[in-house]
């Protein structure tokens, strides 16, 4: 399936220049949004994998699905505060300053096989933070699965000796 036919381009948003990729006209149809869970199903579904990880928020729309579809469990990775119970954190760089992403110090045991999944894979900040906090619990990465990678932002090389795969290439 051709999936970039059901992604909405929009010019210069959040600001001029940027050429914002939205996936909530994928999400909206459901036989699309299905077909490409079913993928990253179909491409993770011989390898062995105990939880899936996605960063908040749009990381929640692809994990959660493609979790319930690999039989895994899921691990929602938030933004600092948000989690009620006692948690680990790591700040990352973002263009206009810095932030901190959090998980339950509990979410993963030694050893557990971890696939992360989000939307977008694009300066690969969010991601390579999500690779911090699983491997200071001890979890071993499987891969990351995306549905859109922005290439020409280089994400994929903060992310050495994890395999990428995506959908979607721009």
């Amino acid at each position: 399936m051709n999936y970039k036919e059901h992604i909405r381009v929009i010019e210069d948003f959040p600001q001029a220049g940027i050429s914002f990729k939205d996936i909530t006209t994928l999400l909206q149809n459901g036989p699309v949004y299905k077909s490409a869970i079913d993928a990253l199903k179909e491409k993770y579904a011989d390898i062995e994998i105990d939880l899936v990880a996605g960063p908040e928020a749009r990381g929640f729309v692809v994990g959660a699905p493609l979790a319930y579809a690999l039989g895994t469990g899921f691990i929602p990775i938030r933004k600092s505060g948000k989690l009620p119970y006692d948690c680990i954190e790591a700040s990352y760089s973002l263009e206009y300053g810095k932030d901190k992403l959090a998980m339950h110090s509990d979410a993963i045991r030694p050893g557990q096989k971890v696939l992360i999944a989000d939307d977008l894979l694009a300066t690969g900040g969010t991601i390579a933070t999500t690779v911090n906090l699983i491997r200071q619990l001890g979890g071993e990465i499987v891969g990351a699965a995306f549905f859109i990678e922005l290439e020409d932002l280089n994400g994929r090389d903060k992310l050495e000796g994890i395999e990428v795969f995506s959908l979607m290439k721009y």
